[in-house]
């Protein structure tokens, strides 16, 4: 495809709405609208047993999500062991001896720029949250691998990004062990 015209339809400090007009490969031109957002690190807390998750009120669901930790800061330069390690501190309190990376995701590829970066936290101790203003309602609490399993499969988990982030920590255990 061939970007023949750009515009920004909308923007903040997180989000950024772009309308493009572009050229397909048979010549025909058509509209794709986009979000760009800054990337993010997802955070898998594991304590050799359980897993950490955190809940919060997910406005545009209109209900409380668990899933694991993470989020995204402004900036250019995206390092996502810094943003797992600070995302963890803040949401839960804990601090990780060991920050692996696991992969990425794209969990809206045809409408969003944005990757997630996927974080295994290991060798973990406990802190106080640090929480923002805006995650003053946000609860933590560890959970086995068998009931994490039973709220994803149950619908209680529905955030695709810990979904996704789960599915990557599994293959990893598969093919290499990690968790021994």
């Amino acid at each position: 495809m061939e970007t023949v015209e750009s515009r920004e339809i909308y923007s903040n400090r997180w989000i950024t709405l772009r309308e493009d007009v572009v050229r397909q490969g048979d010549g025909e031109e058509s509209i794709y609208a986009f979000i760009r957002k800054a990337d993010f690190a997802v955070v898998i807390p594991w304590d050799g047993e359980r897993f950490q998750l955190v809940e919060q009120y997910r406005y545009p669901l209109g209900r409380r999500c668990w899933e694991f930790p993470g989020g995204a800061v402004a900036g250019e330069d995206f390092d996502p062991i810094a943003v797992a390690r600070q995302e963890l501190r803040e949401e839960t309190g804990l601090r990780a001896e060991r920050l692996t990376l696991l992969g990425k995701v794209s969990p809206a590829p045809a409408t969003s720029t944005q990757y997630g970066h996927v974080v295994l936290a290991t060798g973990l101790t406990a802190g106080a949250h640090e929480r923002e203003w805006s995650e003053r309602d946000m609860e933590s609490a560890w959970f086995s691998r068998g009931q994490l399993e039973d709220m994803i499969t149950e619908g209680v988990i529905v955030d695709a990004q810990s979904i996704a982030a789960y599915s990557l920590l599994l293959l990893r255990e598969r093919r290499g062990g990690l968790l021994g």
